[in-house]
C-alpha cells in the first residue's frame, strides 16, 4: 500500500523533527539541575521517542499503531494558579555558551513542542491514509499538552509573564461576540432518528456502548478483516490497537443505522484513549504560547 508523494515528504520532515527534537532533549536533561524540570524531560523525551517509534511502525508495516495518552502533568492546572502581569522580567540576549541555563532549556522545549504540534497539524492536513493521519495527529495534540505542561513551569518559575490589559479591557473586546440565537441554533437541532455523524458513532463505541460495539465489529466494511486480527503487543508487553480502531471509518446503509443510535458526545476527542487523556479545558483558555 504505497503512499502519496505528498504524504512520504511530510512524514520524511516530520521524523526528522522528531530525530532533532530526541537529541537536543537528551542534551538538556543531562544538563538541566532543576529537578522538576529534569524530571519533566524525562517523560518528554519518552512519549517523544513513541512518537517517532509509532510513525515508523506504520510506514513499515501499515498494519499497527498504539494511540498514546499525554504523558504529562497538567490535568490539575485551573485558571487562578496562572500568575498573569508582568513583575521585573530578565532582560535576555543572545549569548554564547557550551552549557545552557534552566531557562534557556525549558525555553527550547517549549519551542520544540509548539514547533512539534504547529508542523503535526499542518501535515496531517495533508494525509490521505486515514491511519497515518490519526498518527501524526496524536501526536501533535500530545506536543500541544507538552507545550502547556513546560509553560506552567516557567509561569510558576516567573520566566514566563503573561502581560495584561487595563481593567475590563479584555471582557469588553471579547463580550462584544454574543452567543448564537436560539432561532438559529434551532434550525440545526439534531432530531430524534435523525443521522449523525460517523465520527459521534464511533466514539460512542470508544466510550464502552457494548451493543453497538458488537454491531460495529458485524459491519461488512473494507477495514472489518484487518480489525479482525489479534492485537499485537509492543516491547513492553502492553497491548497494541489494531490500525483501523482510531483511522478508518465504516460506512453503509448498516453504519447510517446505528448513527441514528449513536449517543451525542464531544467531537474531537478520538486521540488515545478517552479514560486516558490527560486534558483540562483550562488548558485552551486565553494562553498564546
Amino acid at each position: 500500500m504505497p503512499f502519496g508523494a505528498h504524504e512520504a515528504m511530510e512524514v520524511h520532515e516530520i521524523l526528522t523533527e522528531k530525530i532533532n527534537m530526541i537529541n537536543h532533549f537528551h542534551m538538556y536533561a543531562a544538563q538541566a539541575k532543576n529537578p522538576q524540570l529534569k524530571e519533566m524531560i524525562h517523560r518528554h523525551l519518552q512519549e517523544e521517542i513513541k512518537s517517532y517509534d509509532a510513525v515508523v511502525s506504520y510506514t513499515h508495516d501499515y498494519q499497527n499503531f498504539t494511540p498514546m495518552p499525554a504523558n504529562t502533568n497538567i490535568r490539575s492546572a485551573q485558571p487562578d494558579q496562572i500568575q498573569y502581569g508582568l513583575d521585573n522580567p530578565s532582560m535576555v540576549a543572545p549569548e554564547v555558551s557550551t552549557t545552557f541555563n534552566d531557562f534557556e532549556i525549558a525555553s527550547a522545549l517549549l519551542i520544540c513542542h509548539k514547533n512539534g504540534a504547529a508542523n503535526g497539524v499542518k501535515a496531517t492536513l495533508e494525509i490521505a491514509d486515514p491511519n497515518l493521519r490519526q498518527v501524526l495527529l496524536n501526536g501533535a495534540v500530545n506536543c500541544v499538552n507538552q507545550a502547556y505542561e513546560v509553560f506552567l513551569f516557567m509561569n510558576s518559575q516567573g520566566q514566563y509573564q503573561i502581560p495584561t490589559m487595563k481593567d475590563h479591557t479584555a471582557k469588553t473586546y471579547l463580550h462584544a461576540f454574543q452567543p448564537s440565537s436560539e432561532s438559529l441554533k434551532a434550525q440545526y437541532m439534531v432530531n430524534p432518528g435523525q443521522l449523525q455523524g460517523a465520527d459521534q458513532a464511533m466514539m460512542g463505541n470508544m466510550m464502552g456502548n457494548a451493543p453497538m460495539n458488537q454491531q460495529m465489529n458485524q459491519q461488512n466494511h473494507p477495514m472489518n478483516q484487518q480489525m479482525s486480527q489479534p492485537m499485537h503487543t509492543s516491547g513492553s508487553g502492553q497491548n497494541m490497537m489494531p490500525m483501523n480502531q482510531l483511522g478508518g471509518m465504516p460506512a453503509g446503509a448498516a453504519m447510517q443505522q446505528q448513527h441514528q443510535q449513536a449517543p451525542s458526545v464531544i467531537h474531537g476527542q478520538m486521540i488515545g484513549n478517552p479514560s486516558q487523556a490527560n486534558t483540562h479545558p483550562s488548558e485552551y483558555k486565553y494562553f498564546n504560547h
